[in-house]
């Protein structure tokens, strides 16, 4: 689905410092898959709003669980808070759609920034870093979790099923055949 698809279920609300707050009207593990190539295009706005230092606003989020109660996410990391002004610019947090996005890229740096099998997937440069296709493809439509990350095995598995013939770190690669060596 396209953003303008979804309906808003995202209100927000605005503190005296600026900040803002999501009601959110699902929890985050029900939040939308996302396309990859906007996720791709998610992550190179926030490359290009690091670097001209767009820092953001701090932005918290409040989630409606099934059983009416609430779980809480605050963004008030100075990188966190570009990222998510960084995607709110590009197609707005307004809508599960939007949020979905942002929340899939902040849960992408995450996982990167705590596993080591991924790295082959992920070309550092000195003015960010390229992501494989396959990496941004299982971002893109993994669930999340109920703390809006991504499960490390099930998003590994995942990623495995995208990355045909390619063998992440501590895996063996894939056979074409059933025939044994």
């Amino acid at each position: 689905m396209e953003p303008s698809e979804h309906r808003s279920s995202v209100r927000i609300g605005a503190g005296p410092d600026g900040s803002l707050t999501y009601f959110v009207e699902l929890p985050p593990e029900d939040l939308p898959p996302v396309h990859r190539r906007d996720l791709e295009r998610a992550w190179y706005a926030a490359r290009d709003a690091a670097l001209a230092q767009r820092w953001g606003v701090a932005r918290f989020f409040r989630f409606q669980r099934p059983d009416g109660s609430y779980g809480d996410l605050a963004l008030a990391d100075r990188d966190a808070c570009c990222w998510a002004d960084a995607v709110d610019g590009m197609v707005g947090l307004r809508n599960s759609y939007g949020l979905s996005l942002c929340l899939r890229l902040l849960a992408l740096v995450d996982l990167l920034a705590r596993v080591r099998w991924a790295d082959s997937l992920c070309l550092l440069q000195r003015d960010g870093a390229d992501l494989h296709p396959s990496l941004l493809r299982a971002a893109a439509s993994a669930p999340l979790t109920p703390e809006a990350r991504f499960d490390e095995s099930g998003f590994r598995l995942r990623l495995a099923r995208f990355a045909f013939g390619f063998a992440l770190e501590g895996q063996a690669a894939p056979r074409l055949t059933g025939a044994t060596p």
